[in-house]
């Protein structure tokens, strides 16, 4: 098939451009290379079934043209990291609702079938753990930046739902919870990655908050094969569904794992999250997915361990 991956260029659109091209398919990629990077495509770009266009989802004209030639579209492009999004809050605001509004328009004009990227931050401060689809959100004040970020994948979330119900567009919504793995970058506040550098280099690794928080880790291997059986199972058309795993780790216990397992002399010190983000910020305390929905539909369960996962992370900066 001819596919576009909006995003391509990203940790995780680099890894399903990679997948989908060891398939057979034709594999088109749109990057404004923000937070991209065309390292992370590097071992595959001069493939003749590979073709590379630096833009933004907000090019109409751009996209209009990319979609007219192509059966499915992964849209993952969007503003990602709490520090970067805080940071640019107006352009991430812009880029996740109207870019995702084009996508939507322009498959619905063409009859591609869509992949809509969503996130965990869905749930917002939501307590009731495990999340599952249809669980209510909980936010927090619109004076506190990070809360944009959930409004906006919500907005894309309705949008596509409305797309499916009124246009019949085939759309499918996942809802990512932290994926990690080779290629992903720390510098826009992703903990793993962020951990791993900082111990191979003997550098303290910082903690934001008290550490008791706990997260999910997926592999990003899993979170590609997910998206590709999603895509392609009829059934899953106008559903939500959690992508992730449910085992769950401390931020503290986190720590202390990367600095054993990369046999580092690092610190683990705190800091105190208004430090280092912005004076009111805050987190939720847990998040972690009910993965019975996607298990019922696709039959999908994630198959790597963390340590597995951050041993190869490991492996990937040390080369």
């Amino acid at each position: 098939m001819k596919i576009l991956i909006t995003g391509g260029a990203g940790f995780i659109g680099s890894h399903l451009a990679e997948r989908l091209l060891q398939e057979g398919n034709e594999v088109y990629v749109i990057d404004n290379l923000s937070t991209g990077r065309l390292e992370n495509i590097e071992a595959f770009k001069d493939k003749p079934n590979f073709h590379l266009n630096i833009g933004s989802v907000l090019n109409r004209e751009l996209l209009d043209k990319l979609i007219s030639n192509v059966e499915q579209v992964y849209h993952l492009a969007a503003a990602v990291g709490v520090k970067y999004i805080i940071e640019n809050p107006l352009l991430s605001l812009k880029t996740n609702i109207m870019g995702t509004d084009n996508v939507l328009e322009f498959c619905n004009k063409y009859k591609a079938k869509a992949l809509i990227a969503s996130t965990s931050e869905i749930y917002g401060k939501n307590e009731q753990i495990p999340f599952s689809e249809t669980d209510d959100r909980l936010l927090g004040s619109t004076h506190i930046s990070r809360w944009g970020y959930g409004c906006s994948k919500a907005i894309d979330e309705f949008l596509a739902l409305a797309y499916f119900r009124e246009k019949k567009l085939p759309v499918v919504i996942v809802r990512c919870f932290n994926t990690v793995g080779p290629r992903q970058t720390g510098q826009y506040g992703m903990v793993l990655p962020k951990f791993i550098k900082a111990a191979l280099l003997n550098q303290p690794l910082v903690i934001y908050g008290t550490g008791e928080q706990t997260r999910c880790f997926a592999d990003v291997s899993d979170v590609v094969d997910a998206f590709i059986k999603l895509m392609n199972t009829p059934e899953c058309a106008g559903e939500i569904f959690n992508v992730g795993t449910t085992e769950s780790i401390s931020i503290t216990d986190l720590a202390q794992k990367v600095k054993d397992m990369c046999h580092s002399k690092s610190r683990i010190e705190y800091m105190r999250y208004e430090d280092a983000f912005e004076e009111g910020f805050e987190d939720m305390m847990h998040r972690q997915p009910d993965l019975t929905k996607i298990k019922n539909f696709i039959g999908w369960e994630p198959k790597h361990k963390l340590d597995h996962i951050i041993s190869r992370i490991i492996d990937y900066y040390e080369k």
